[in-house]
């Protein structure tokens, strides 16, 4: 059970929320308002107060720097994309799970007797219940507020600026983190216990060769160690653009980054790491983001792949066989729940089962759940079906893709370079997952920074459209401008 504590961190923080958005630049301070919630406050701590959602350590920082937008510094983002593609995933998001609730209203017994008429519930018996229509509002509205950062962003950390100032706040951030997950490996992953009063996940999954591995106040271990990989990578790329009067220490605190995500003991973030310093190091910008947007086809179409036996799953339980028995009984258990689950989504296939577990596969004699989902893919297929899957995943696969396209003409020299590192961070969040459920606010402000970019380049590449036009031979004098109509530039799609 959280403390008090616990709770008054919930309480506090949108007032620091306040004093950084006095203190700091704009985007600065709302980068932290997300960054440092995801960091410091409490996991499975609530207050879960009548008919609207819940506050806890994801909408209390994404409600407040919204409203601390709108209110303190008069500004009013626009919440959806430029495109017609962007805006109709963003209108299917919200809207596909509120559809669902509609197609799942009935109620779910597994383990419950027949006798007669009668349908008599027993001790291990499972009712899973049917949504109602205020489950539609409550769903709509926590859809919104979860993608807050995705919108704030996009209008916000467009710039190359604002792109490098969230690059410096991750290695800022993994800095600072390095503190505690120092402790957590020499004393245990306990300081969650220790602050808020409970451990937030099980203890026996954070013990690791011979050791432990650290959590902090992070989901679990798999979510600390793809956080510590972005800030190193994050450090990898000043250490690259440092001047050699700088490089020294630039590469030191990339090192020290680098060891900090060997201490978080996972391999699948490790092979992560290696393969985008492997990226950073020897690619430009523009073959960046095509690996970038390699990486989110892959994500987009893992489903159908997986469903037509095109993922090699024995081969990958062999290789990880070779690192050790029991990460292959792992990720064969992964593969055996993925199969089930894909057939239990299968059964409603647009809109899926809706909330409250109705995606799970249950024994029907004793009524204990058998499945485990662990993807974010496959519990987007079971909950919301495949219109939920699309617009989830294609929503944060726009901005890889439409960088890409925004991109694909420009000379090689005038791509910043911290866009073509950040495709990668979010490229690799996103094939991260396929095995796992590591979406984050983190995540949606990457996402919403990346497409504002590629807005704004799109609006620099009309502007520069419209100026060489206006500079053509001939086009000089007014009569020559009002006998000439200004041409008709195509509306983007992406």
């Amino acid at each position: 059970m959280p403390n008090a504590i616990a709770y008054a961190a919930l309480l506090i923080w949108p007032f620091v929320i306040v004093v950084m958005f006095r203190k700091m630049p704009t985007e600065r301070a709302f980068i932290w308002a997300i960054l440092g919630g995801y960091m410091m406050l409490p996991e499975l701590t609530e207050f879960n107060l009548p008919v609207i959602p819940a506050f806890d350590k994801t909408s209390i920082p994404n409600l407040t720097a919204f409203a601390l937008c709108l209110v303190m510094l008069n500004m009013r983002p626009r919440l959806l994309p430029d495109g017609l593609l962007g805006k109709a995933l963003v209108v299917v998001l919200c809207t596909a799970p509120v559809i669902a609730v509609f197609f799942n209203t009935d109620t779910l017994e597994y383990g419950t007797i027949q006798s007669g008429r009668l349908t008599l519930i027993g001790e291990n018996a499972t009712v899973v219940p049917g949504m109602r229509i205020y489950d539609s509002v409550a769903i709509l509205v926590r859809q919104l507020i979860m993608i807050l950062p995705f919108f704030m962003a996009r209008h916000l950390l467009a710039s190359e600026q604002a792109l490098t100032e969230l690059l410096r706040a991750l290695v800022i951030a993994g800095l600072i983190y390095s503190v505690p997950i120092l402790w957590e490996v020499r004393f245990s992953p306990q300081l969650h216990t220790h602050i808020y009063g409970f451990f937030q996940h099980d203890f026996s999954q954070m013990i690791r060769q011979g050791g432990f591995r650290p959590i902090v106040f992070m989901p679990h271990g798999l979510w600390l160690s793809l956080f510590m990989v972005m800030t190193a990578i994050s450090a990898l790329h000043f250490a690259k653009q440092a001047t050699p009067s700088d490089r020294m220490r630039a590469g030191a605190i990339t090192v020290f980054l680098f060891a900090m995500v060997l201490l978080t003991k996972s391999l699948g973030p490790l092979l992560i790491l290696l393969s985008l310093t492997a990226l950073v190091v020897f690619l430009t910008p523009k073959m960046q983001l095509r690996v970038a947007g390699l990486a989110a086809l892959l994500a987009l179409t893992y489903p159908l792949l997986r469903g037509a036996g095109l993922v090699p799953t024995d081969r990958l339980v062999a290789l990880a066989n070779a690192r050790g028995p029991e990460r292959a009984q792992s990720l064969q258990f992964r593969f055996d729940n993925e199969d089930l689950l894909l057939d239990r989504a299968a059964e409603k296939l647009f809109f899926g089962w809706g909330g409250y577990g109705r995606n799970q596969i249950f024994d029907p004699d004793t009524g204990q759940m058998t499945s485990v989902s662990d993807g974010q893919w496959v519990i987007t297929i079971g909950q919301w079906g495949w219109v939920g899957y699309l617009a989830l995943f294609g929503l944060l696969c726009l901005p890889v893709l439409a960088l890409w396209w925004r991109y694909r003409q420009v000379p090689e020299g005038a791509i910043p370079p911290q866009v073509g590192v950040l495709a990668l961070i979010l490229g690799a969040s996103l094939v991260d997952l396929l095995p796992n459920a590591t979406l984050v606010s983190l995540t949606w402000l990457i996402a919403g920074a990346l497409l504002g970019h590629a807005e704004l380049q799109h609006r620099r590449s009309r502007t520069a459209q419209l100026e060489h036009w206006r500079n053509l031979p001939g086009r000089t004098g007014l009569m020559a401008a009002a006998r000439t109509p200004e041409p008709a530039l195509k509306r983007s799609f992406l």
